[in-house]
This record gives structure tokens, C-alpha cells and sequence, in this order.
């Protein structure tokens, strides 16, 4: 019924401008107003201007949206994707919302103001016209009252996390008279469009993720003071060791802004008449001693942090010591439950681990999750009837892997029970009567189908709308087909295979080479195509490095030269069989990663696509055949009049420059993604369907092999010389490192195909063996092995 080309933002505050930026990324054209300026600054008066200048008119908002573009992360997947956002002014522009299709209001957190706005809103607004406010507490029917009849059947809350590019969480609150078929277009649109995970809120206090995620923050405030823990302390016990964001509590706290967080929490203590917890939503004093100094995090340059330079004027971050107020320099935080999972890579497995920990980690663990789960439980039905949701919104919202009901299943429910009545922290009596009723847990996997109990029908039911995802976790018990210790191949339907990479950060070695030959072989036996992809973090941090240092420092030339030559078949295997293979990348996909990904029939990408061939960092080359492939698409991407050295300097200074995309849609600029060929998937729930749909489609229409190419054109010494001539320079003017000279001359030398004496016509097998003697000869260089030993020690995946 609704289709969405024009979007008005009304306010253009923090959330206001990067919900029009994240509009703008997916096409949509945006106009985001604010209000007019009061008073000149001092330089527009020097400029002689007025009040009435156009420039002094839109002033606030046009800082607003540059302050955003300029911003870390960047809000626009593309920094040309500003040209579709148009700017202005309530008292100029707002007759122009006549002719938009969805008018979001983004205003401050103040119900006279929004209904101001929603005054001026009437006056021009089209019948039949979407109207949603982004308030995260006021209710919705206090913000409709006094409105028309169709004003109040399109309008509803439709709350976005900060930020909303990359928090997937959107909260759909309906009002009283709110149509049914504006709900469900907006969850759909949500979830197609702008990549969101849309849940149905009900108009209670905070609604869903904020009510939980404040609590959770508020309830952590006081055990942190009940056990004397450090601010560091708790950020290392509440970061990724628990499935949560690296910003962990209180890192998140200063991002957010300690007054936001304040401003929920005082709210909910005021309206909340039934929470039995309630007292929680007390600031401690500490808390209260911050919000007075107005240490309330990044906008004030301190928090829970500080940043600040010491004696030798470097930079050093300190810390807040919570009974004192007082910064101080960081802490080595080391607990004895923590050292006992390093080694434990499933979330699941470690979360029991640090549960039974008996020094002070474990007890805090015990006591936090105590006073959430027994939070959660009785806000059923109060904030959700169907306990799936918390978990949804808290996942999506705060980036959670599991939600807290999922977390009490791991953990057992009834033992857990067990532990939280001694606590004197009993869960909701429902959570009774399902254990009592034989109910073991809160979900259950059926026939490839999650299951959540339903306290209504006191039944287990199917979660609404899985059917449009395709999700690994709950078949690959059921439906693997083959394994090894790195790759599982698991039947996704419809006669299709997923290949799934399931070594630490997806690294490519032996394992994950074995697994791709092998589901390409079953799929040439028996089924449509192959999908490759999975559902970890990331999509892979490319090529072992470990294997590669273990073997140069033994000298072992003969099995690098092995591994390079399998690695290198099994990409050309993904180019050339009789079936189609979709590569899924996501996250990070780098090196070998991306390598794979050049060589798909299809790329079907998630719009957060980190990608590119970063090995020059370490001092090598891509030895997986992605060098060929650019040298593929640099003889394929020459049209008449095209000066050819400037797209091999293009594509070299891709490589040699180790340049990452922000974005899938920059990967298309930096020649990763092909245009017309290429898709992206917004919604990371979708991205495996999208992929298996695609394999089903290129099946459809009758898909056949390629054939390997031998007529790539290569320029030879003619180009060669100019790469040799630039690198020297670079060397001289000490831009670069002799390693680095060395590292180009050989990056060229594959690039233009060698020392030929004219352009020349090559095969593919032809450049592949020429990189594979490169990457030989870099690895048993002493500044290549340096560079592997540093990022190996230094745990972190390689990036430019």
C-alpha cells in the first residue's frame, strides 16, 4: 500500500541526521529540517549577515548533518550519498512535506515540543501519509492526543538505536488507533529495506530494549560498588568474553553520554508504579557524583575514562576509581575464571565456565544474571507477550549474541532457579508453572524450526517469520552432510549447500580448502549450487597466517609452495565448475577471504562488507589468485579511449595501498563487488536466503561453466616500468621502506604479467604461477617474517 521514495526528518540532533544519512543509503531521497537560528554568530555578523540569510536559516541543521558526515563510523556508506539528502527549516520548508511519503519526527524528548511540530505536521501533510516519532519513552497515546482520525491511523513510535546504521534494532510501537497494515508495512520495510531487526513493542515505559538494557546497566551500577570491582574490571568481564560489544559497560556509558543513560533511568523511576525492582533505579553516589563534576563521558572529554597526555606527551587513557573520584592510571585485570576460558571459542561453553567460577568473576556473573533473569521474567507479559522479543531487541539493540532468556537456557533453567531462590531473587511464578508442566526451557529446535514457550497457551510455538530466513545453528545438528575440524557442509534445502567455515576468525588453511573442493564435488553430484558463507562474526580474516609463519621460519618452500597451489586450485574451482557458487561475505572478509569472493559466479554482500587484500601489510602479496583476478578485470574493464597506466595504477595502489571498503557499496568502487553482477543484502538475517535464492536463480535459467580464460592482456615492461619507477621514487623520497619497493616491483610484475616486451595476451594459469613464485620468494624475506610475527602476537585480524 506504501511506497517509499521521499522520507522528511524532522530534527537533526544526533539521531535525526544518521537516520536521513541511513535513509540515504539505501536510495531513498531525504529532507531533514530543524529550527531557525535565534541569534548570529560573531562571524556571520563580521559577513554582515542576517537572520533571514538562507545560510544563517539552515545553519544548525547543515552543521548537524556535516558534524555527522564527518563523524567515526561513518553514518553513509558512501560519502556521495550526501547528495540525496536536501536540508532546511521548519518555518521555510515544512509545506514541502506534502509531497513525501514517511515524515519521521526526531525532536527533542519533550512532549510539548513534538506536539508543536505535530501541529505544523497537520497543516501539511497529505491524508494517507506515514507520520512515526523516534521518541524512547514518552508514550505514544500522549503524543497522539488531539490529533485527527487519519493522523492517529498512520502514526506510531518507530524508535531506531543510535547508531542507526549499524545497531539493527528497530522498535514498532503502536498507537491506539494505529491500522494494522501500517504496522505490518513498517515491520516488513524495516526488515527489507533498512536491514533492521523490527519488533512489536508494546507503549510501556522505555518499551523493550531500553527498559531491559537500563535495568541491566542500573542493577550492574550497584553489584559493582556490593563487590568492589574497578571500572576495568567489569569491562573486561561485561566485553566479548561474555557475547557482548567490545565497549562493554562502561566504555558503552561514555560513547552514549552518562546524562542519557541518567535521563532513562530517573524516567523509569518516576513511572514505573509495579517494578518490584524498582529500587535499582537509584543512582548509586558515585553516579551522582559524575552527573555533578559533568563527567558524562566522550561529549565532555571524561567519564568512566579519560583521555589525557602524561610527562612525555604521550597519550594515555586512565581510569575512574569509583570510591574515590579520582582518575588513575589503568589496571591489569586478571581473574582466575577468565584464564579458564581463553581457550574455549563457543559462547555457549564458556558462558558455563565462567558461571561455576569461584573467585570474585564468577560470583559477579552468579549475582548479575540473578537480577536479570528474574527482571526479564516479570516483564512478561508487561512489555511483550512472547518472550522471544526481549531477547530479539536486546540482541539487535545492544548487541548481545544470546538475549537473557536464551543465556538461562544455557545455563539451565531449573538449576538456575535453584541458585536465584537462594539468592532470594525468584524468577516470575509462569517460569514455575512451565518447569512444573515439563517444559525444560524457554526454546526448542523442531524440524529446523526455533520454538519459544508461549505463556498463553503454555505451548511451545514457532517464532513468526523465521520461514524468511535461512540460519545455520538450529539444522546443523540434523542437516551437515560432511565435516572436518575447520568446514561443515549443511544441506540448506532446496537442493543447495552451505559450505561454513568454522575456524577461529574463519582463517583459511587446509581444512577450509578440503571444504569447499568437497562441496563443490557433492554439488556437481547432486544438488543445484553452493552457497558460501556462515554465521560467525565475521566472514573470514583470510589465509592462515600461523601456517604460512611456521613454515617459512622451518624453510619448508616445497609445502608453502603446496598450500599456495591448493589454495590458489580451490578459488579456481569456485570460478569454474558445473554448478553455480555464491560466495556471502559479511563483516570483516580479508586476504584470502576477499580472494574467494573475486572468484565467486555471484557475490551476494551484506551492506557491511570490511573487504579488501590487505597482505602487503605483512609483506607479501594476495597468493590466492586475487591479483590475477585484478589483472583479469583491468583487461576486461578497458573501453575505447581509456588511458590503460591509469587503471593499472588504480588497481595496483588497491592492492599495494591495502585499501579496506567501509561499506559493500564502496567495494563496488574499489572493483571488489562488479556492478551488474554483484548484490547487496541489507538485512544480515537475510543474507544466506538471498544467497541461495541467487543459486537457485543462475540453476533456473540454465546456469553453464565459463571457460578459463587465456586471453587476458597484460602491458608488459611498458607498464611494469612505470610501477618500478614510482616505487623507487617513493623509496627515495623515504615514503616507503626498501621492503616495500621490493613488495611492489613483485605486486607489478604479476600486474602487468612479467617482464614481457609489448602487451601481450596471457592465461590465467599463466599469472597464477608468476604470483605463486612471488609469494614464495616474499616469504623468505627477514622483514616478512618480522611483520607476520608482530600481527600473529598481536591477535588482531590484519587490516590497512
Amino acid at each position: 500500500m506504501y511506497k517509499i521514495k521521499n522520507v522528511v526528518v524532522l530534527g537533526s540532533g544526533i539521531m535525526g541526521s544518521r537516520i536521513a544519512c541511513h535513509f540515504a543509503n539505501i536510495g531513498v531521497n531525504v529532507l531533514l529540517l530543524d529550527i531557525c537560528p535565534t541569534e548570529l554568530l560573531p562571524e556571520e555578523i563580521a559577513k554582515g549577515a542576517t537572520l533571514d540569510h538562507p545560510a544563517v536559516r539552515n545553519r544548525i541543521v547543515n552543521a548537524a548533518l556535516a558534524t555527522t558526515v564527518k563523524a567515526s563510523p561513518a553514518a553513509l556508506y558512501k560519502k556521495s550519498y550526501l547528495s540525496r539528502i536536501k536540508t532546511g527549516n521548519f518555518e521555510d520548508n515544512m509545506s514541502e512535506i506534502a509531497i513525501c511519503d514517511w515524515i519521521l519526527e526526531v525532536v527533542v524528548e519533550r512532549l510539548d515540543i513534538k506536539k508543536i511540530i505535530f501541529e505544523k505536521v497537520e497543516k501539511y501533510r497529505k491524508p494517507g501519509t506515514l507520520i512515526t516519532t523516534n521518541t524512547s519513552g514518552i508514550p505514544i497515546f500522549m503524543m497522539e492526543d488531539g490529533r485527527s482520525e487519519d493522523f492517529k491511523k498512520h502514526f506510531c513510535g518507530v524508535h531506531f538505536f543510535n547508531p542507526p546504521r549499524y545497531l539493527r534494532l528497530m522498535e514498532i510501537i503502536p498507537g491506539t488507533q494505529t491500522r494494522p497494515e501500517v504496522i505490518s508495512f513498517l515491520e516488513n520495510y524495516g526488515d527489507l529495506f533498512l536491514g533492521k531487526t523490527t519488533v512489536i513493542c508494546k507503549d510501556t515505559p522505555a518499551f523493550i530494549a531500553n527498559r531491559i538494557g537500563v535495568f541491566g546497566i542500573l542493577y550492574l551500577f550497584h553489584l559493582v560498588e556490593k563487590l568492589g570491582l574497578t571500572v576495568e574490571d567489569v569491562d573486561k568481564l561485561t566485553g566479548p568474553v561474555l557475547g557482548r560489544p567490545k565497549s562493554a559497560t562502561f566504555r558503552t556509558c561514555d560513547v552514549v553520554g552518562l546524562d542519557t543513560l541518567v535521563h532513562v533511568a530517573n524516567g523509569l523511576k518516576a513511572g514505573l508504579k509495579n517494578d518490584s525492582l524498582k529500587e535499582y533505579f537509584e543512582l548509586p553516589k558515585y553516579i551522582a557524583g559524575m552527573m555533578e563534576n559533568k563527567w558524562l563521558g566522550d561529549k565532555t572529554k571524561q567519564g568512566f575514562y579519560k583521555k589525557t597526555k602524561n610527562a612525555a606527551g604521550k597519550t594515555e587513557i586512565l581510569a575512574l576509581d569509583l570510591k574515590t573520584l579520582e582518575y588513575r592510571q589503568q589496571e591489569k585485570t586478571k581473574f582466575a575464571t577468565l584464564e579458564k576460558t581463553k581457550t574455549i571459542d563457543d559462547l555457549q561453553d564458556r558462558m558455563k565456565v565462567l558461571i561455576s567460577g569461584q573467585d570474585l568473576a564468577g560470583e559477579f556473573y552468579r549475582q548479575s544474571f540473578f537480577g536479570l533473569f528474574r527482571y526479564v521474567s516479570e516483564r512478561v507479559p508487561e512489555i511483550a507477550d512472547e518472550l522471544y522479543k526481549i531477547d530479539a531487541a536486546m540482541e539487535a539493540g545492544f548487541g548481545w549474541e544470546l538475549g537473557p532468556f536464551e543465556s538461562w537456557d544455557v545455563l539451565g533453567v531449573a538449576s538456575f532457579v535453584a541458585e536465584m531462590e537462594k539468592a532470594m531473587m525468584k524468577p516470575a511464578p509462569w517460569v514455575y508453572e512451565m518447569l512444573k508442566d515439563g517444559n525444560a526451557s524457554f526454546y526448542k529446535n523442531e524440524n529446523g524450526k526455533k520454538l519459544f514457550y508461549n505463556i498463553k497457551s503454555k505451548s511451545y510455538e514457532p517464532i513468526p517469520g523465521q520461514e524468511a530466513y535461512t540460519r545455520l545453528q538450529p539444522i546443523r545438528k540434523t542437516k551437515t552432510i560432511w565435516s572436518n575440524s575447520g568446514c561443515s557442509i549443511i544441506d540448506i534445502g532446496d537442493d543447495v549447500i552451505c559450505c561454513e567455515f568454522r575456524t577461529k576468525m574463519n582463517t583459511i588453511g587446509g581444512e577450509v580448502v578440503q571444504g569447499v573442493n568437497k562441496a563443490i564435488e557433492l554439488a556437481e553430484q547432486n544438488y543445484k549450487g553452493v552457497v558460501i558463507g556462515n554465521e560467525g562474526p565475521n566472514f573470514s580474516a583470510g589465509a592462515n597466517l600461523a601456517m604460512v609463519f611456521m613454515m617459512a621460519v622451518e624453510q619448508e618452500w616445497e609445502e608453502i609452495d603446496f598450500a599456495i597451489r591448493a589454495f590458489q586450485n580451490m578459488n579456481m574451482r569456485v570460478r569454474y565448475s558445473t554448478i553455480p557458487v555464491v560466495v556471502a561475505p559479511f563483516g570483516l572478509s580479508l586476504g584470502g577471504g576477499c580472494e574467494m569472493t573475486l572468484h565467486a559466479d555471484k557475490v551476494q554482500a551484506h551492506a557491511e562488507l570490511y573487504t579488501g587484500m590487505v597482505e602487503f601489510g605483512v609483506g607479501l602479496i594476495p597468493g590466492g589468485g586475487g591479483s590475477k583476478e585484478f589483472a583479469l578485470r583491468l583487461s576486461d574493464g578497458l573501453s575505447e579511449g581509456d588511458i590503460e597506466i591509469n587503471a593499472l595504477r588504480e588497481r595496483f595502489l588497491t592492492i599495494g595501498q591495502a585499501k579496506v571498503s567501509t561499506s559493500a557499496a564502496e567495494a563496488f568502487d574499489l572493483g571488489i563487488l562488479r556492478h551488474g553482477k554483484d548484490s547487496i543484502t541489507l538485512n544480515r538475517s537475510r543474507l544466506l536466503t538471498d544467497a541461495k535464492n541467487a543459486v537457485l536463480e543462475m540453476n533456473a535459467t540454465g546456469y553453464t561453466m565459463p571457460e578459463k580464460r587465456k586471453d587476458i592482456r597484460v602491458m608488459g615492461k611498458s607498464g611494469l616500468g612505470i610501477i618500478q619507477v614510482g616505487a623507487n621514487t617513493m623509496y627515495s623520497g623515504h615514503y616507503i621502506s626498501e621492503h616495500d619497493q621490493l613488495i611492489s616491483q613483485k605486486l607489478g610484475y604479476i600486474l602487468c604479467g612479467g617482464d614481457l616486451s609489448a602487451p601481450t595476451l596471457v592465461s590465467e594459469q599463466y599469472l597464477l604461477d608468476l604470483k605463486r613464485e612471488a609469494f614464495l620468494s616474499l616469504c623468505g624475506e627477514k622483514k616478512t617474517l618480522e611483520r607476520i610475527q608482530s600481527i600473529l602476537t598481536s591477535g588482531k585480524p590484519l587490516r590497512n
